[in-house]
């Protein structure tokens, strides 16, 4: 740290005695001032003269005001406009009192708005300058008169420059505060909705699958002893679940990883052309599942495509685990205008109400991912037994604005 920035710091933590220096340092230039006498006399532009009891008394006063300047600024620029009126008007007007209250308009000036600094300046000059002109020794036209009109617009035009400066330096410091909090605000929310992505996409794999394995694991169980040959099939069928489970949480895990870790596998973000591939997972579980599309072939942005499989291949498996081991669902795709229409229907009369009751994220996952892309989600009990799922989403998806973040 340098010595003037020290400096400053002992001068903001003790501006007392910053103001009693200053005031001290007023008081000898003023008295220093007072022995010049400028005048023309016997052919010398400049001699020497002694001030009267009453002036250095008005100087002492002036000079001991200064040291209130901060408290109240308006109080002492009136002490020493009137200790300078009074030296107008009963001593040779050598202006050295005016100090003082050049000083205190300066402080006013710097501690107000514009347009009291005009009009208390105005004021100041006008008074000052208009006492010594009129009831001064002097003629109204003697340059010591026009000094101190000269010096108190000096003191008004600085204390407002140094106003002006010190607001702009604020505004600066106040928008550079803001501009980082903002961007910290923003890391915030992308880091919020990064962990709710990569939450949703784990609860997707995970239940999905393990609910396959599940329902497997129980069919081998049961025909372990009578026909091993089935058996070995539901087994087959784990072990290809549990295999896709693994690579997708490999796949979902490797989004995770540093620029210097080793590749995250490659393999693209599932989508509606593995439709056929999902259903079959769930057709080898037992469940029936029938499938009607209608998208003419639609290509899908990526995040739409991610989001339209991650609903269907969430209510199945909320069909798997709640309807019932004798539910029937079906799957429809349609295209309509510019959204694309994705309904999950099942009629099992098991735990729909868990869906709505339940602790789960199934359907809160599902309707974030929708709302995400500005589409709409709709599910509930269907009227007559089962569950329907009902999301709308849109062929292009929109970003986010700033009037739409209002």
């Amino acid at each position: 740290m340098s010595t003037l920035q020290r400096a400053r710091i002992r001068a903001k933590a003790h501006p007392m005695a910053v103001d009693a220096a200053l005031a001290a340092g007023v008081l000898v230039c003023m008295v220093a001032g007072s022995f010049v006498e400028p005048h023309k006399k016997d052919g010398v532009n400049w001699g020497l003269s002694t001030p009267d009891a009453l002036s250095l008394l008005l100087m002492v006063l002036g000079a001991a005001a200064l040291v209130f300047r901060r408290r109240a600024p308006g109080t002492v620029l009136a002490l020493t406009g009137s200790f300078s009126v009074v030296e107008s008007v009963t001593g040779d007007p050598r202006a050295p009192v005016a100090m003082s209250a050049v000083i205190a308009l300066y402080t006013v000036a710097s501690t107000t708005d514009r347009p009291t600094t005009w009009r208390v300046g105005l004021l100041t000059m006008t008074v000052l300058t208009g006492v010594a002109m009129i009831a001064g020794p002097l003629p109204w036209y003697d340059q010591e008169n026009l000094a101190i009109f000269a010096w108190t617009g000096i003191g008004a035009t600085a204390g407002d420059a140094v106003r002006s400066r010190r607001a702009f330096v604020q505004a600066i410091r106040e928008r550079a505060e803001r501009a980082e909090r903002t961007r910290e605000e923003e890391a915030r929310r992308r880091v919020a909705e990064e962990r709710l992505r990569i939450a949703r996409d784990l609860h997707d794999v995970v239940a999905h699958h393990i609910a396959l394995v599940n329902v497997q694991a129980g069919v081998a169980a049961h025909v372990m002893d009578r026909r091993p040959d089935q058996a070995k099939e539901a087994l087959a069928h784990v072990r290809e679940a549990s295999r896709s489970a693994l690579n997708e949480l490999r796949a979902t895990v490797g989004l995770l990883r540093q620029s210097g870790d080793p590749e995250a596998p490659t393999e693209p973000a599932p989508g509606l052309a593995r439709l056929d591939e999902l259903v079959g997972t769930f057709r080898s579980a037992g469940l029936h599942v029938e499938v009607a599309r209608a998208d003419q072939g639609t290509t899908l942005p990526a995040a739409v495509d991610l989001a339209a499989y991650r609903v269907v291949q969430e209510a199945l498996t909320n069909v798997q685990k709640h309807a019932g081991t004798q539910a029937k669902a079906e799957v429809s795709i349609v295209r309509v205008g510019p959204h694309i229409e994705i309904t999950v229907l099942d009629d099992g009369t098991g735990e729909d109400d868990i869906l709505e009751t339940g602790g789960g994220h199934g359907l809160l996952g599902m309707r974030e991912r929708v709302t995400a892309l500005r589409g709409t989600l709709t599910t509930g009990p269907r009227y007559g037994g089962g569950f329907r799922v009902h999301a709308i989403l849109p062929v292009k998806p929109r970003t986010r604005t700033a009037e739409d973040a209002v």
